[in-house]
């Protein structure tokens, strides 16, 4: 068939509330002005093919948890999770053209989750919510790539706002969004991102190790999930990880609300010092971070930064900074410098711009 059908779907940087989502608490996304782009063209054969950076697989529509592995597996995982979720994924030809870095902890894998989950819905013409389609791509990494992830990544992509944060509130089932105005440019400031290249891969053992360890803190305090300890249950914790672990929950919920006034009051002193200080409860607390985001952080503070932290996951990725657009080029010459003198590879310093939720887009009208 030749009716090809393109959605673009963005990134995503959480400014702050790592690791709330699969913990019942809340996190501060934006969606990023670097992004995916899905073209689909449906078949009816029950073949799904699928370009993507000069590579091709191909795979039937019948595809089950174990048949697939490697990049294609997010793919087949999305088809599985549709089919399973009642949509009549008939076939279907898909190019994937990216301007993400993959492993960067800027949500590449639920970008692509979405924007396949977005296109085959849209060629099937099921019409399911975003609500749902935040479902399946979830259950896409959970349940067939085996990537234990939370929901903050899928709500960002595909509830996100130009110009605006999206507070996600995940103690409500489906998660409560609301827009926040972030518009720090109109201050005289830019985000900036430094792709540590440090690998980062959630469907490993530490992301999983970490959601495991949440559980029996939130368990041995009696909460039903670990953002709903209060001091008294974190102080009746006796085993010193669980503790830790605990504190940064309990730490990075009020930080983001407190983030979510400065947001509002436009206050960006205090906005960096909140980041900043859930960089250090990562680090020491909840130990996601690694020597390759610590010393980005380090750079963009030593460069004048009003604040920095690790975004995502953790264990690699990518860490932001707040700065003047003037700060960018010195914080990139201190960041290559610093990683050079550890025989690391360049990293990669960028700004982004808080950006629209997933879209179908008409040909030549991609970001």
């Amino acid at each position: 068939m030749d009716d090809v059908r393109r959605w673009q779907v963005p990134g995503r940087v959480n400014l702050i509330g790592e690791h709330l989502d699969h913990n019942g608490g809340a996190a501060l996304p934006i969606a990023i002005d670097r992004s995916l782009l899905v073209k689909a063209r449906r078949r009816d054969d029950g073949v799904v093919n699928v370009w993507s950076r000069g590579e091709r697989a191909s795979l039937n529509v019948d595809v089950s948890p174990g048949d697939v592995t490697g990049w294609s597996a997010y793919v087949a995982g999305v088809v599985w999770a549709l089919r399973s979720a009642g949509v009549r994924v008939s076939g279907a030809d898909l190019v994937l053209e990216s301007t993400l870095p993959v492993g960067a902890g800027l949500s590449s894998s639920a970008a692509l989750t979405c924007g396949v989950a977005l296109a085959l819905d849209d060629l099937a013409g099921a019409g399911r919510s975003r609500e749902e389609l935040a479902l399946v791509a979830q259950r896409a990494e959970n349940d067939f790539v085996g990537a234990p992830t939370g929901l903050m990544d899928q709500y960002a992509v595909l509830f996100a706002q130009d110009g605006h944060a999206v507070h996600l509130d995940f103690s409500a089932s489906p998660p409560a969004a609301e827009a926040v105005p972030a518009d720090w440019s109109d201050d005289g400031l830019v985000l900036a991102v430094i792709d540590t290249g440090a690998h980062h891969e959630l469907a490993g053992g530490e992301y999983a190790e970490r959601r495991r360890e949440c559980a029996e803190a939130a368990s041995s305090a009696g909460v039903d999930s670990l953002a709903a300890i209060k001091l008294d249950g974190l102080l009746s914790l006796t085993d010193d990880t669980l503790k830790a672990r605990a504190r940064h929950v309990l730490t990075e919920t009020t930080r983001v609300r407190g983030a979510v006034t400065a947001l509002r009051r436009r206050d960006w002193a205090q906005f960096g010092a909140m980041l900043t200080s859930s960089h250090e409860s990562l680090r020491d607390d909840f130990a996601v971070s690694c020597e390759e985001l610590d010393v980005a952080v380090d750079c963009a503070l030593a460069s004048d930064a009003l604040g920095a932290r690790m975004t995502g996951g953790g264990f690699g990725g990518s860490a932001i900074a707040l700065l003047r657009p003037d700060q960018v080029d010195p914080l990139r010459a201190r960041t290559e410098a610093a990683f050079a003198a550890r025989s690391w590879a360049p990293p990669h310093v960028f700004t982004v711009r808080p950006s629209p939720a997933a879209a179908r887009v008409d040909r030549g009208d991609e970001r």
